[in-house]
């Protein structure tokens, strides 16, 4: 996969901000107790739990370049479509804790206290719903961007889930470990490369490195949806025959990406490898009428897709 350099430095720039399958028509179901807890929800999932954490959001001035290849009045008249601002962008931060019973998971870790002022509230979402997170057993690691590995240690260099194993996807330990690569890049440019070693170096002889397309935990498994990053990696969830996809990051916003799955994010690292992921994915998620989760979809982060036009549309479960 190549990786081009703008693609590489406009990652960079969100670390910093940030610092077949059969189907099944099941959907999974509403827990009524979790519903009373603001930016808490949980759901069912055969004989697990699946809880949407929010981390909080990002917002920023709606640029020019975010969408890399469409013309900035389209995007605002799909913002507008959608009854949202035209001048800036919220972007949800997700993190899910899956209940197995035997296990507790954590899937990715949300931006810690290196994220905006209007991000890190995962622990204090935690601590709301009754969650030690001593108690969290293991941490599925989706890629290595910042919003997603900077809440595993603290500012004082603290394991925050203490007792965890954590799992990577291997092509992602790869290009972010690499110190050849970090070393090429202009020195403003290595602060993924820094955040990595930061929030890995300590632990960097026990984390658990997978190739995607295994079976990482019982009904737990790994599926390669790569050009957002090099890596990165999406989780198939079945209990009792109900599935929910976690695809992380394969769509930003969903007004914008599940509307229009050709438009390419700025922040995506391969462009056109990330856009056929999403395409394949999303005709998957469609045919299979999966359960999707999404680290930055609306309303909690799951829901159905539904087809509109050429593109698609995120209908968020019943919370």
């Amino acid at each position: 996969m190549s990786i081009d350099r703008r693609g590489f430095m406009m990652a960079g720039a969100a670390l910093a901000a940030g610092a077949g399958l059969a189907g099944c028509a099941t959907s999974p179901a509403p827990s009524a107790a979790a519903r009373r807890i603001p930016g808490v929800s949980t759901f069912r999932l055969g004989s697990w739990s699946v809880t949407s954490i929010t981390d909080g959001h990002f917002e920023r001035p709606l640029a020019e370049d975010f969408v890399r290849n469409a013309k900035l009045a389209q995007v605002q008249a799909a913002l507008r479509e959608a009854g949202l601002p035209t001048d800036r962008i919220t972007i949800p931060l997700n993190v899910f804790l899956v209940d197995t019973g035997p296990r507790k998971v954590l899937i990715d870790a949300g931006t810690g206290s290196f994220g905006a002022p209007t991000s890190g509230r995962l622990l204090a979402n935690l601590g709301a719903a009754g969650i030690d997170p001593v108690s969290i057993d293991t941490v599925l690691i989706s890629h290595f961007h910042g919003d997603h590995i900077n809440g595993l240690r603290d500012r004082e260099g603290r394991a925050v889930f203490p007792n965890a194993r954590v799992m990577v996807p291997a092509p992602e330990w790869d290009w972010w470990m690499d110190d050849r690569r970090m070393n090429a890049q202009p020195v403003d440019q290595r602060g993924g490369f820094m955040a990595a070693r930061r929030v890995f170096g300590p632990i960097a002889s026990t984390v658990e490195r997978f190739e995607p397309g295994r079976e990482l935990l019982p009904g737990i498994v790994s599926m390669p949806a790569y050009g957002h990053t090099a890596g990165h990696t999406m989780f198939m969830l079945n209990s009792g025959g109900q599935r929910l996809l976690y695809w992380a990051d394969l769509t930003n916003i969903a007004a914008l990406f599940v509307r229009n799955p050709d438009w390419q994010v700025s922040f995506d690292m391969d462009p056109e490898t990330a856009r056929r992921s999403r395409r394949r994915v999303m005709e998957m998620a469609l045919a299979e009428n999966l359960t999707v989760a999404g680290f930055h979809l609306p309303d909690g982060g799951m829901g159905r897709l539904a087809r509109q036009g050429s593109g698609y549309r995120f209908v968020p479960l019943a919370a």
